[in-house]
């Protein structure tokens, strides 16, 4: 039993994510397909404490024909 668990083991741990994934019925395939969303959701909001530019910046509210 424990040699068929290792292949098993190393079959997934071999595994990446593809495309396909987010049609899988089995574990893994969705788990990949999870963690790939929210990691891809982490990486395009950004830094959490990011340093914003001209954070005091005064914006005008007027519109481009009261010019």
């Amino acid at each position: 039993m424990d040699k068929k668990y290792n292949e098993e083991s190393l079959k997934v741990a071999g595994k990446h994510y593809q495309t396909k994934d987010y049609q899988g019925n089995d574990q893994t395939s969705t788990g990949l397909a999870i963690t790939h969303e929210q990691v891809s959701d982490a990486y395009i909001e950004g830094e959490i404490n990011a340093v914003l530019d001209n954070e005091r910046t005064e914006i005008p509210h007027k519109g481009y024909e009261s010019e």
